[in-house]
C-alpha cells in the first residue's frame, strides 16, 4: 500500500464528534487515555481488535477508518493494489478486493495465520456476511456452536449474529467474504 493512512487522525475526529473526552473513550475500550492518545497522536498503530472495539464504542464502521478521501473513483484494484487491515502474519489480515469502502456491498480476502483467531470474543456487526474457504480450515463460533469449515465450504452469518474465526490448525487460513451494507 503505497499512500499512508491516518487511522489515529480519523479515531479523534469520530470521538470529537461523538463527544466523548480521550479518557471516557479509553474507559470505554479498556485502554490507558495513554495509549489512546497515543493510537489518535500517530504513535502507536492499533491492533484490528483494539480499532474493533474502538469503532464499536463510536457506533462508527470500522471501513470509516479506512476510507478514501475523497473516495477513488476506480472500478479495478491490480494485484498488490489492496487495502490492508491488519499487520501479515501477526494477526488477522483483511484485504479489501473492492476499490473502495464507499460501495453498496464489501468483498475481502481474510487470512488467520496458522493458531489465530479473529476476536478474543464474539462480535456482530450489521451487515450480512457471506464467505467462501479458499484453503485451510477453521472453527467458526456461531450461535453458541463451532462449525469446522475447510476449503470449498460456504458459510452465510445473518446480520447482528455474533461471530468469530478461530484457526486451531498449523497451516493458514484463507476466505473471501462480502458484507452488504458494508461494516468493516
Amino acid at each position: 500500500m503505497d499512500e499512508e493512512l491516518n487511522i489515529g487522525l480519523k479515531v479523534q475526529q469520530f470521538r470529537k464528534q461523538s463527544g466523548l473526552s480521550l479518557r471516557e473513550l479509553a474507559a470505554r475500550v479498556e485502554l490507558s487515555a495513554s495509549m489512546l492518545s497515543q493510537i489518535e497522536n500517530g504513535a502507536v498503530n492499533p491492533s484490528i481488535n483494539t480499532l474493533k472495539n474502538i469503532a464499536q464504542a463510536l457506533r462508527v464502521p470500522l471501513f470509516r477508518f479506512f476510507k478514501e478521501e475523497p473516495p477513488a473513483e476506480r472500478l479495478i484494484v491490480r494485484r498488490g493494489e489492496n487495502r490492508i487491515i491488519g499487520h501479515p502474519g501477526e494477526e488477522v489480515l483483511y484485504k479489501l478486493l473492492t476499490p473502495t469502502a464507499d460501495c453498496a456491498i464489501e468483498f475481502c480476502l481474510m487470512e488467520i495465520p496458522a493458531h489465530t483467531a479473529s476476536s478474543d470474543i464474539d462480535r456482530e456487526h450489521t451487515g450480512e456476511e457471506v464467505a467462501y474457504v479458499i484453503s485451510g480450515q477453521v472453527d467458526l463460533h456461531l450461535r453458541g456452536s463451532v462449525y469446522r469449515l475447510a476449503a470449498g465450504d460456504s458459510v452465510q452469518i445473518p446480520p447482528a449474529t455474533p461471530h468469530r474465526w478461530v484457526n486451531d490448525s498449523d497451516e493458514e487460513f484463507r476466505a473471501v467474504f462480502a458484507v452488504t451494507p458494508p461494516s468493516f
